[in-house]
């Protein structure tokens, strides 16, 4: 199913590209890059969201203490090493001298600490590495020490991970602020200093160029390596109607889209002086993320009850259409790519899907027609598609489903709310996340199961808890992925989360930038040729 016949695409083209503004000035493209991000960046504090406009907008904004590559190994980047003792207990870190904020305050180890503490209320790493940590001390300007009462084996993959949710370091007295409410204001470490006052909300993010930046060393690949700013200016334009956003880059009215419509795929692959590439090999896996708080979904049987009725080719090829080189179905609770992915109970997904059983069901587990709030945004294309399709599936399977549609910043803002569906809440929203934040159930958001201090969705799975916590102790690989499949055979039991397929999108830019990152949609490093 497409979202729209490419007839009526490129005649969406043509009645879009009147509304573009001249092309960019020779001099003026020089000096500016425009970008189209995958939407609005509505929240600007990285740690009190996991959506990747955010994640994008603060890996511009700033640094981390390490950074990882695209073969996983962690490098230094705002740290200039460390020394690990007592049998993995106690670490010592030292910052690079010289890095500052933008407001012109030299890093310190109280930043780091207190970023660090900051994090560790959020991450699921970092939430790990808490319930392992006795001390973490400040010894002087550039130095602190973590002392630990059991060893953290990942704690450099930790602190130098790319997303969901990436320990950047900021001023100590933003990171003293509780990240549920996060903060508004950005003062930041990294190359790019964020323009508040140009800010317009659904419209335009500016940045300008930080002068007095210092960036690391090493390899360039994914957030490793040094991050240049190589253009005075950066206007990321948000654009949400996908024929608008290829006019505008085909008329060269922006230079990048970051995530291009599947079906306008082959008309842009097409045209002269468009680049259309796939920077993130690892996907994105889409997943129905119930709200365990409360009825209907707080019923375990009620959400196993589903199972036969999901068929994940339909969602699929709801946003990707028919190209089976574009998407994967047979998803389990890791991601195609994580070596942790196996056919563990897998049968839920796989056998003959059945609605009609899927009905009785949830009759037998008690659904009694309480009503679902679906939050169903419609400015995010591939979120409403999988919605609507979602909503359909539910709807067919006798639930009172009420899609509640909004913009994306507003489905942000809801899904936060723990209440009931009458005072605010929610039921069920679908959830986006990249393959390399889903490999593993150290980093996997959806799969950790601590019940409030869950993400979003809230579920409580003790069980799949103490398989997580016996991933971190396994001693190697095959120990891990026997531990793997305990986990996925448990997930189908208490079902955190419905996994509905993988995808893999493609970015387009004007043929004249080059220095893209592999592995992430960063407009950094990049530069015209």
């Amino acid at each position: 199913m497409q979202r729209r016949s490419f007839l009526a695409g490129t005649a969406g083209l043509a009645a879009a590209a009147h509304l573009a503004r001249p092309a960019l000035a020779q001099g003026d493209g020089q000096r500016v890059l425009r970008f189209i991000p995958q939407a609005d960046v509505s929240i600007l504090d990285p740690l009190n969201t996991t959506a990747y406009p955010t994640r994008n907008h603060g890996h511009m904004c700033w640094d981390t203490l390490y950074g990882i590559d695209a073969d996983s190994r962690p490098h230094p980047q705002l740290a200039e090493g460390h020394v690990v003792e007592d049998d993995g207990k106690r670490w010592t870190f030292t910052l690079r001298e010289g890095p500052t904020f933008h407001d012109g305050e030299k890093i310190r180890a109280q930043d780091a600490v207190a970023s660090i503490k900051r994090w560790m209320l959020r991450d699921t790493h970092g939430q790990t590495l808490a319930s392992r940590l006795d001390e973490i001390r400040v010894l002087d300007d550039r130095r602190f020490e973590m002392r630990l009462n059991k060893p953290f084996g990942p704690m450099l993959d930790a602190l130098a991970k790319a997303s969901s949710y990436p320990c950047f370091v900021y001023p100590e007295r933003f990171a003293n602020q509780d990240p549920a409410r996060g903060f508004t204001e950005v003062v930041g470490s990294g190359p790019y200093r964020f323009v508040a006052d140009e800010r317009i909300s659904g419209s335009q993010l500016v940045y300008r160029k930080f002068e007095k930046y210092m960036p690391a060393g090493g390899p360039v690949s994914l957030i490793a390596g040094p991050k240049i700013a190589n253009f005075e200016r950066m206007e990321w334009k948000i654009i949400p109607d996908p024929a608008t956003a290829a006019a505008a880059l085909q008329s060269g009215e922006v230079d990048w889209w970051e995530q291009v419509a599947p079906d306008l795929r082959p008309l842009l692959k097409g045209t002269r002086n468009i680049t259309v590439d796939r920077l993130d090999q690892g996907g994105t896996v889409a997943m129905l993320r119930p709200n365990h708080l409360n009825p209907p979904f707080d019923n375990p049987a009620i959400r196993r009850a589903l199972l036969p009725a999901i068929r994940q080719a339909d969602f699929m090829t709801a946003i990707m259409g028919d190209n089976r080189d574009l998407w994967r179905d047979g998803i389990g609770c890791f991601p195609e790519g994580s070596p942790l992915a196996s056919d563990a109970g897998m049968e839920a997904l796989t056998s003959p899907r059945d609605l009609e059983a899927a009905k009785r069901a949830l009759k037998e587990a008690g659904y009694k027609g309480e009503k679902i709030v679906m939050l169903h945004p419609t400015d995010v294309v591939n979120n409403n598609n999988l919605t609507a399709v979602a909503t359909d599936m539910l709807q067919k399977t006798g639930m009172n489903v009420e899609s509640v549609t909004s913009d994306w910043g507003t489905v942000l803002q809801r899904r936060a709310n723990k209440n009931p569906v009458d005072q605010g809440g929610w039921s069920a929203l679908i959830v986006l996340f990249g393959g390399m934040d889903l490999a593993n159930p150290g980093g996997h958001p959806l799969l950790r199961a601590n019940g409030k201090d869950a993400w979003f969705g809230w579920p409580t799975a003790p069980k799949l808890e103490e398989l997580r916590t016996a991933w971190f102790d396994a001693p190697d690989l095959d120990a891990q992925k026997r531990i793997g499949r305990q986990i996925q055979e448990q997930f189908f039991l208490d079902l955190p989360f419905y996994p509905l397929g993988q995808y893999l999108i493609d970015s387009a830019w004007r043929s004249n930038l080059v220095g893209q990152r592999k592995g992430m949609t960063l407009p950094i490093n990049v530069k015209r040729a």
